[in-house]
């Protein structure tokens, strides 16, 4: 099934990114990957994103191109037009896309030279799988709580701790993991290093099964010790690159929930025209009219404030430093405020849609094997991954009662 484009033509967007979701469109439906063990099917889709150039737009082209991204800096309009034709196609395929994006965003934000080096160019090629490791047992939300801690052995940074709930845990090259370097400091006391996977002190064998599979994992890191080249960013001004990576991103998580929901509808579209009851078709029927109905206004709806918060975004980048330090803070809040929007309606939408698509195929709709049934299950992570839902109405809240 190939993925409808009509929405590109809005004008949020411009040629190159219409040319870039009709190529997509076109390119995705194509592939094979037998997904039925998620580690192996994650790294064939790395590999397959990668050697299709798909990659590059998961990082900036940096000097004279020599980090191998496609655009000058990242796109977040670009992210979002790749996101939802992937995850339109397979939710996997936008995990895998998904990853090397927020595994290296750290990177590109706040990397020194040798760094951006080292690691961007085989994230945009595909060989090497990135990971981002924040969360821990009693520390998802409220990052602050976090007991991971890094202290100076020597001239090394000595890792001990545990993360879990890792996307790419397990198979990544390696991980930008955020520890406590000052334990009495709440947030103020973060600061991230990357920690490559095969890292003496590191354990990354406790995978997590969930029900929609792919590789999750949970983090062990035992007098793990790392250089102080590999600390990343400005010593503890972790939490602050953190929030600045997820920003970016977060908008791309509504895309990935849009591109769920634009199957399911084209789903049950299809089915409607094709199971007969009665004497006529499903679609025959009012009450089919009325649900195919809703599904497509809480499709666009989400869709218009998913693009808006990409468009805010690359337009505050276009603007240039000079315009932005005259109102950097009301700036950096009307942006994160839309994508925080953007990523609870979108991802609530889904799930509504996503439901009504399951239920209207009935009986079929539970059996294992059928695309809403799948889903039903891939949706729901993402009502609660890069800020749950209820983080998003108290960022909306606080903002609102600030204006």
């Amino acid at each position: 099934m190939k993925a409808d484009t009509r929405h590109l033509t809005l004008p949020f967007f411009d040629e190159a990114h219409r040319a870039l979701g009709q190529q997509l469109s076109e390119w995705a439906p194509a592939q094979t990957v037998d997904e039925s063990d998620d580690r192996r099917a994650c790294k064939e889709w790395v590999g397959l994103l990668g050697r299709s150039g798909w990659l590059r737009y998961c990082v900036p082209a940096g000097p004279d191109g020599a980090w191998g991204g496609a655009l000058e800096q990242l796109d977040s309009r670009a992210l979002v037009v790749l996101r939802e034709t992937l995850a339109f196609h397979s939710p996997l395929a936008d995990f895998a896309f998904a990853m090397q994006g927020l595994g290296s965003g750290a990177i590109t934000l706040a990397g020194t030279p040798a760094q951006q080096a080292a690691y961007l160019p085989a994230v945009a090629s595909g060989n090497k799988i990135a990971a981002f490791a924040l969360s821990e047992p009693d520390a998802g939300s409220d990052a602050g709580a976090m007991t991971t801690s890094a202290n100076l052995s020597g001239s090394d940074w000595s890792l001990n701790g545990c993360k879990t709930w890792i996307s790419n845990g397990g198979i990544a090259d390696f991980y930008v993991t955020f520890t406590k370097t000052d334990m009495g400091a709440g947030t103020r006391g973060i600061t991230a290093f990357i920690v490559d996977a095969d890292n003496p002190g590191l354990d990354s064998s406790e995978h997590i099964a969930v029900m929609a599979p792919h590789p999750l994992a949970t983090l062990k890191y035992s007098s793990c010790l790392v250089s102080d080249t590999a600390r990343l960013g400005a010593l503890n001004g972790g939490f602050k690159l953190a929030m600045q990576t997820l920003d970016i991103f977060r908008a791309s998580v509504a895309a990935a929930a849009l591109g769920m929901a634009r199957r399911a509808l084209a789903e049950a579209v299809r089915f409607a025209h094709e199971r007969r009851m009665f004497g006529q078709t499903l679609a025959d029927f009012q009450l089919t009219q009325a649900k195919i109905g809703e599904m497509a206004a809480l499709i666009d709806a989400a869709a218009l404030l998913t693009y808006r918060a990409a468009w805010l975004r690359d337009d505050s980048e276009r603007k240039g430093a000079g315009a932005r330090a005259t109102a950097e803070a009301e700036d950096r809040r009307d942006r994160t405020v839309a994508a925080a929007m953007a990523k609870m309606t979108a991802t609530e939408n889904a799930q509504r849609v996503i439901d009504m698509a399951l239920q209207m195929h009935g009986g079929l709709g539970v059996k294992i094997g059928t695309k809403v049934e799948s889903l039903y299950r891939d949706i729901r992570s993402l009502r609660i991954y890069e800020g749950a839902t209820e983080v998003q109405q108290l960022i909306i809240g606080k903002s609102v009662l600030q204006s």
